[in-house]
């Protein structure tokens, strides 16, 4: 429905007012409308004759006049989420704004924030704190009153202390005294009787357990979070389902050492990123796939599913638990596409805003403990998949190079496999073949 005048154009949709600043034609409508979880979203409607341009929509500005009740549900999850344990951000009877994060639905794979529909008051939660939630199940009301919650005032100034009287003018001269130091008056001696009892151990205040250790002797028993559990089983469900195999090999990276301090400013200046260690090896990983197909399969009952694409799972640690964004189509990026989506997905999960489509599927697996100090390990595979590389710390040792011996930037690789698919000499070339592509970067560039 629609009100007109001279200067402003009314749309009531779905009970709600909303006022545009400039007279338009009546074909066009433009509207803000909220659709939690998500960001707000600017939709634009328009006629066969009567295009809406970007410019038009930028130079419209919609002010929502609200009122009354809004009830906020879970958002849809995908297929492989069933459901999310809730995470308050705010109490009832707090004054909220407009997208502000009322709470957080903590799934398995990552955290997804509820935002609030607009300003106004938080009325009543329908959920409790930590409680499982589904899809489209209410989580709370908001009052909205369309006034955006007033800026915490500054504290007041403490009172000055009063000016004191007028001295003479010698004594205001002379610097003034030091107080006289309190002396304490003589302790009174009571009967043992009456002395303090020391508290009890558990009366004491005991820091967050699992931040430090207070050295109280007691347990604190934490629940654990939805992620934990699902990395719990993941990781149990890989060790009996598949037979686990390691292979490892060393890396010289005195080369790609070298064409990284080459390229470093360079790289940066162009593309706002740094080449970091991890694209060469994401590359390398990808040629590799390509080289050796059955490293990118996997097992479903009883057939081997070969997949015609190479995503690449990269292993990032959160305080929330370890997280694997996904690189789609490896295969067909070069370093500087690697490098910026790496970096974008490393900063939603430091963030907390990685989706689960972010983190569904991968061919493949990046695990970095180097980063960590890590010497050498054994990764765990990342079902779906069949394997899984590890790297680790660069450490300047000595090796043999033509038959003198050197200190070389060296690195171990580790390659874990599902020994039922994959036999040794295709894990075994598969990780030389990554290997050769670090050693020499250039052979990536060059497609060899």
């Amino acid at each position: 429905m629609f009100r007109r005048n001279a200067t402003t154009i009314r749309v009531v949709f779905k009970g709600r007012k909303y006022i545009s600043g400039s007279p338009l034609n009546t074909t066009h409508i433009i509207y803000r409308r909220y659709h939690p979880p998500t960001q707000l979203q600017y939709l634009a409607w328009k006629n066969t004759r009567s295009p809406i341009t970007m410019q038009l929509s930028r130079r419209l500005h919609t002010s929502p006049v609200l009122s009354g009740e809004e009830i906020v549900s879970a958002p849809t999850f995908p297929d492989s989420v069933s459901s999310g344990d809730v995470k308050f951000n705010k109490k009832e009877g707090d004054a909220v704004a407009m997208d502000e994060v009322i709470m957080e639905i903590e799934t398995d794979k990552t955290a997804l924030p509820v935002m609030c529909p607009g300003h106004g008051v938080l009325t009543k939660f329908f959920v409790k704190q930590g409680q499982a939630v589904k899809s489209g199940q209410k989580l709370f009301s908001v009052n909205v009153t369309g006034v955006a919650p007033a800026k915490a005032a500054a504290p007041a100034a403490a009172p000055a202390a009063p000016a004191p009287a007028a001295a003479a003018p010698a004594a205001a001269a002379r610097p003034a005294a030091a107080a006289p130091r309190a002396t304490a008056p003589p302790a009174v001696v009571k009967s043992k009787a009456a002395k303090a009892k020391p508290p009890a151990l558990g009366a004491l205040r005991i820091a967050d357990p699992t931040k430090a250790i207070s050295g109280t002797r007691t347990e604190h028993p934490v629940p654990m979070n939805k992620m934990r559990k699902r990395i719990a089983e993941r990781l149990k469900n890989a060790q009996n389902t598949t037979a686990m195999l390691t292979t490892f090999n060393e890396c010289d990276m005195s080369k790609l050492m070298a064409f990284r301090k080459e390229h470093l400013k360079t790289f940066t200046q162009k593309y706002g990123v740094k080449l970091s260690f991890m694209s060469p090896f994401i590359k390398a990983a990808a040629n590799a796939l390509m080289d050796q197909p059955v490293v990118n399969a996997v097992i479903v009952d009883e057939d081997i599913v070969y997949r015609d694409y190479v995503d690449i799972s990269v292993a990032v640690a959160t305080p929330r638990g370890l997280v694997v964004p996904i690189l789609r189509n490896v295969d067909s990026m070069d370093y500087p596409k690697i490098e910026l989506a790496v970096n974008e997905l490393a900063k939603k999960a430091r963030d907390g805003q990685l989706s689960p489509a972010d983190m569904q599927g991968g061919t493949f697996t990046l695990s970095n403990g180097g980063v960590f100090g890590s010497l050498l390990s054994m990764p765990i595979i990342n079902l779906p998949q069949s394997a899984i590389l590890g790297m680790h710390a660069i450490i300047q040792r000595p090796v043999a190079v033509s038959g003198k011996i050197e200190i070389r930037p060296m690195m171990y690789l580790a390659l874990t496999y599902d020994h039922r698919l994959i036999d040794g000499r295709e894990a075994v070339l598969f990780l030389r073949k990554i290997k050769s592509g670090v050693e020499d970067p250039t052979s990536i560039l060059a497609g060899i």
